[in-house]
C-alpha cells in the first residue's frame, strides 16, 4: 500500500454483599482512586479558530494505521511506512488530536512511533498544550506521548535516528531531545498548577505527567492505555495490580520534586477539591516509591490541616472527613503510605476508640479498610483488633464486608490474633455451635451466608440450634462464590492453622468442589490450598482427592483448566497418572474442547496414550528437576 506522506442478629439474614459505594465492586458508583474513567469525549466541540480534520485525512490515517497493524513487525518497508505516516501525523498534529475518531488513530499511531517522529510531532503540539490539555479528545494525545517514555527513553536506536535525520533538523532548528519536552512540559504545568490539576480534563495529564517524572506507571493507566501500544509492548507481560518502574534521568526526580512542592502551597485545594485531589492521590503513591521523603511532607501536610478544622462533636475534626466522599479518598490513600510509626500516632490520635461507629459509616468505613490494610505490627493491631472483634457480625450484617475482611488480612499479615478471628467469623454465621456446623464453614464463607440461610432453616430466635445434617449438606448445590467471601477463605487457608477450613473443604462432594474450582472467584480458594505453606501436602492431597472424575469437566472449563493446570505442576509422578489416565479416555473431547486441547498439550495426552513409557521417562525427569530446584531453594 502506497501510504505517503473499571442484622444477622435475626435468624433468616443474609448478610449484604457490600455497600454500593464499594471499591471497585460491581455495581459500585465509586471507582477506585486513580481509575476514574476518562471525560465523556462526545461533548463541546473545538473553536473555530483552531483546524478541522476533513474526512478525506481522516479517511487516510485510519488506512494508514489498518496496513501497520497488518505488516510486518520489522524490516525496511515498515519503517518506512512508519516514516511517512507519522509525516502526515506532524502535519495535521492539531486537527488530529481534537478530532474524536482521529485522537483514537493518533493514540493507537503513537505507539508505533520511533523516538524523533513523537518528538516531532510533540513540538508541533507544543504550542498549543492549554487547548490540547483541556479538550476532552486532546487530552487523551498528550497522555498517550507521555506513556511512550518506557519504550522511548534510552531508546538503542536514538543515536541512529540521529544520524539519518541529522539534515531535517537543519531546516526549523535543532529538534529539542524527548528529555527537554517532558520537562517544557512539567514547566508549563508547574506554572499554573492549581488550573491543571483543576481542570476535569487537564487533571489526566498532570497524573500521568506525575507518573512518568517518578519513572512508575500505576497499573491503572497501564491497563487504560495497553491498546494503543505497539504489538511488541503489547506482548510484555504487566503483573496485575503492581506498578511498573521504568529508569528515568535525575532531572525528572528534581522536577518532580518541583511539583510536590505546588501541592503544599495549596493543601487546601488539593483536600476539598474532587478532581484536584485525584492529582494528590497519584503523587502520594508516586512520591512514596521514588521520594518518601516528600512522600511523607505531604502526608503531614494533610493530617495538619484536616487536625485543624473544627472539632466534631464526637471526637477528632478528622472524623468529619473520614465521612466527606472526597477527603475520605485521599485519606485512604495517606493511610496507605503512611510510615508505621506514623500510622501509630494518627490511631491513637483519630482513630482509637471510633472504629465500630467507622465501621457503620457508607463512607468512612473504606478509609478504615485502608488502615486495616496498612497494620504490619502487633502493637497496632492489638488495639484494634480488640476494638473491632466484638462488631463483627454487626459490621457484617449492615453490609460492610470489606472491614471484616482487611481486618482478617491483618491478622493474617502481622500473624496474631488468628484463632479468635476465625472463632469470632464461626459464630458471627452461626457455624460454630454445635460443633458438627463448623464443617460447613467453607460454603457460608465462599457466599457471605449465614447458616439458616444457607440452608434454609427456620430457626426461631432464642432457639438451640440444630446439629449439622451431612445428607442436606451434600444434596444441596454450592451457593453462588462472592469475591469477598473467597478472599476471606484465602486469608484463613494462609493462618498458620488452616485445619478447620481444610476439613469442611474437604467434606465437600466432587460437584461442590467442582463448583468452586469453576468460579472466578472461588478457583482461587483453590490457588491458595496449592500455594499456602500452612498447608501440608498431606491435606492437600485430603482435599483434592475429591476432584477425582471431575478432571474433563475442570479441564473444559476456562477457570477449572488453571486450577487443573496448577494442581499439575505440583502433583507427584503416581498422581500425574491417574490424572492422565481419566483425561485419556475423553482424548477427542479435550482436543475439540477451546480450553481442554491447552490442558492436553500441558499433559503430553497424545504421548501418553501412545507411548506411554517415554512418557513416564518424561515426567520422571521433570519431577527430578523439581526436586532439585526445591532443594536449591530451601538451601
Amino acid at each position: 500500500m502506497g501510504l505517503g506522506p473499571r442484622s444477622l442478629h435475626k435468624a433468616g439474614r443474609r448478610f449484604p454483599a457490600g455497600d454500593k459505594r464499594g471499591r471497585g465492586a460491581k455495581g459500585s458508583g465509586r471507582p477506585p482512586p486513580g481509575r476514574q474513567r476518562p471525560p465523556d469525549r462526545s461533548s463541546e466541540p473545538a473553536p473555530d479558530a483552531h483546524p478541522h480534520l476533513s474526512p478525506e485525512a481522516l479517511g487516510y490515517f485510519r488506512q494508514a494505521l489498518s496496513a501497520l497493524k497488518e505488516a510486518p513487525e520489522t524490516g525496511e518497508e515498515r519503517e518506512l511506512m512508519v516514516h511517512n505516516v507519522l509525516k502526515e501525523v506532524e502535519a495535521d498534529a492539531l486537527a488530529l488530536a481534537t478530532n474524536r475518531t482521529g485522537s483514537e488513530i493518533m493514540q493507537e499511531l503513537l505507539g508505533f512511533s520511533p523516538l524523533k517522529p513523537l518528538c516531532r510531532v510533540w513540538a508541533t503540539l507544543r504550542s498549543n498544550f492549554r487547548f490540547v490539555a483541556c479538550h476532552r479528545c486532546g487530552v487523551h494525545v498528550l497522555q498517550s506521548a507521555l506513556l511512550q517514555l518506557p519504550r522511548l527513553l534510552g531508546s538503542p536506536a536514538e543515536k541512529e535516528e540521529e544520524d539519518v535525520e541529522e539534515e531535517e533538523d537543519g531546516k526549523d532548528g535543532p529538534l529539542e531531545t524527548l528529555e527537554e519536552l517532558v520537562l517544557g512540559l512539567a514547566s508549563e504545568v508547574c506554572d499554573d498548577f492549581l488550573f491543571y490539576c483543576g481542570d476535569t480534563h487537564g487533571s489526566f495529564v498532570v497524573r500521568t505527567l506525575l507518573q512518568v517524572l517518578g519513572g512508575t506507571l500505576l497499573e491503572s493507566e497501564r491497563a487504560r492505555h495497553r491498546g494503543s501500544q505497539s504489538p511488541e509492548a503489547q506482548r510484555a507481560p504487566a503483573r496485575e495490580g503492581k506498578p511498573s518502574d521504568f529508569e528515568v534521568p535525575e532531572t525528572f526526580l528534581n522536577r518532580l520534586q518541583d511539583l510536590s512542592s505546588c501541592f503544599l502551597k495549596d493543601i487546601a485545594v488539593f483536600i476539598t477539591d474532587k478532581i484536584s485531589s485525584f492529582c494528590l492521590q497519584v503523587a502520594l503513591q508516586i512520591l512514596h516509591r521514588k521520594l518518601p521523603q516528600f512522600c511523607a511532607q505531604l502526608c503531614s501536610a494533610v493530617i495538619g490541616y484536616l487536625s485543624s478544622r473544627n472539632s466534631s462533636a464526637d471526637g477528632s475534626p478528622l472524623l468529619l472527613f473520614l465521612r466527606d466522599q472526597t477527603s475520605s479518598r485521599l485519606l485512604e490513600q495517606v493511610l496507605l503510605v503512611l510510615e508505621p510509626p506514623r500510622l501509630q500516632s494518627l490511631f491513637e490520635d483519630h482513630f482509637q476508640g471510633q472504629l465500630q461507629t467507622l465501621a457503620a459509616h457508607p463512607i468512612a468505613n473504606f478509609p478504615l479498610q485502608r488502615l486495616l490494610d496498612a497494620v504490619t505490627t502487633p502493637e497496632l493491631l492489638s488495639p484494634v483488633f480488640e476494638e473491632l472483634s466484638p462488631a463483627l457480625e454487626a459490621v457484617l450484617a449492615q453490609g460492610h464486608p470489606g472491614v471484616v475482611i482487611a481486618l482478617v488480612g491483618a491478622c493474617r499479615r502481622v500473624g496474631a490474633h488468628q484463632a479468635r478471628v476465625l472463632q469470632l467469623l464461626l459464630e458471627a454465621f452461626h457455624c460454630a455451635e454445635p460443633p458438627s456446623r463448623q464443617v460447613a464453614c467453607v460454603p457460608l464463607f465462599a457466599t457471605l451466608t449465614a447458616y439458616e440461610v444457607y440452608y434454609r432453616l427456620a430457626e426461631e430466635e432464642g432457639a438451640v440450634p440444630a446439629e449439622h445434617q451431612v445428607e442436606m449438606a451434600t444434596a444441596r448445590a454450592l451457593g453462588e462464590v462472592t469475591v469477598l467471601g473467597s478472599l476471606l477463605l484465602q486469608h484463613l487457608l494462609h493462618f498458620s492453622s488452616p485445619g478447620i477450613v481444610l476439613r469442611s473443604l474437604g467434606a465437600l462432594t466432587g460437584p461442590q468442589l467442582l463448583t468452586l474450582a469453576q468460579n472466578p472467584a472461588g478457583s482461587h480458594v483453590l490457588d491458595a490450598v496449592l500455594t499456602s505453606p500452612s498447608v501440608t501436602r498431606k491435606q492437600r492431597r485430603r482435599v483434592l482427592k475429591t476432584l477425582k472424575g471431575q478432571y474433563v469437566a475442570l479441564a473444559c472449563s476456562r477457570h477449572g483448566s488453571r486450577v487443573l493446570d496448577a494442581i499439575w505442576s505440583g502433583a507427584a509422578l503416581g498422581a500425574r497418572k491417574e490424572i492422565a489416565a481419566e483425561l485419556g479416555e475423553r482424548n477427542q473431547e479435550l482436543i475439540r474442547d477451546p480450553f481442554g486441547h491447552h490442558v492436553a498439550r500441558n499433559v503430553a495426552l497424545t504421548t501418553f496414550l501412545k507411548r506411554r513409557e517415554a512418557w513416564e521417562q518424561q515426567q520422571g525427569a521433570v519431577a527430578k528437576r523439581r526436586r532439585a530446584l526445591n532443594s536449591i531453594l530451601e538451601d
